[in-house]
């Protein structure tokens, strides 16, 4: 966690690109929601009369009466006293490109793409309406149509057989 404390974070411009720097640099993964458990390290950066004093601490909770429990800070180290002592700020349009991120850099949302809080990914697919009647099915004799029975006099070569028949005298 970054605490930045002090006035001059917020009205000198040198110290407003400075905590923009300081951001960059000590930035970890973007959280939507922080647990006070897994909160064991706070860097505090304090302008004061011209210094930047840099300090390291780590979290400690203490049990309290209520829900929230009270937090102490112990000191690590390490520990800087910084004096800002040249400075060359860029043009404010310099400034404003160097912030500007690519449209690279950002992710493109995948259309019909779903995670849920377990992190499986859920799907939607869109499909055309199906014709049942066209469907391919295992060649079964179940599933044949039945066409007209051939007739038996008729041989393949589509000639007429002429049968024989027994005369009894």
């Amino acid at each position: 966690m970054l605490v930045f404390n002090g006035e001059a974070f917020s009205v000198d411009p040198e110290y407003i690109r400075l905590k923009c720097l300081l951001t960059d640099y000590f930035r970890g993964e973007v959280v939507q929601n922080v647990r006070l458990q897994g909160l064991e390290h706070v860097l505090n950066f304090t302008a004061l009369d011209g210094k930047l004093y840099f300090r390291s601490y780590k979290t400690t909770f203490l049990k309290s009466g209520t829900k929230i429990p009270n937090v102490e800070l112990t000191e690590i180290g390490p520990s800087f006293d910084f004096v800002v002592r040249r400075s060359k700020l860029a043009s404010d349009e310099l400034y404003k490109k160097s912030k500007k991120q690519p449209k690279e850099i950002m992710p493109n949302k995948k259309k019909n793409i779903v995670r849920d809080g377990l992190g499986t990914t859920y799907g939607r697919i869109h499909m055309q309406k199906q014709d049942l009647d066209r469907l391919q099915l295992r060649k079964l004799k179940a599933f044949k149509r039945k066409f007209d029975k051939p007739d038996e006099n008729k041989s393949e070569n589509g000639n007429i057989k002429k049968s024989k028949t027994d005369n009894i005298d």
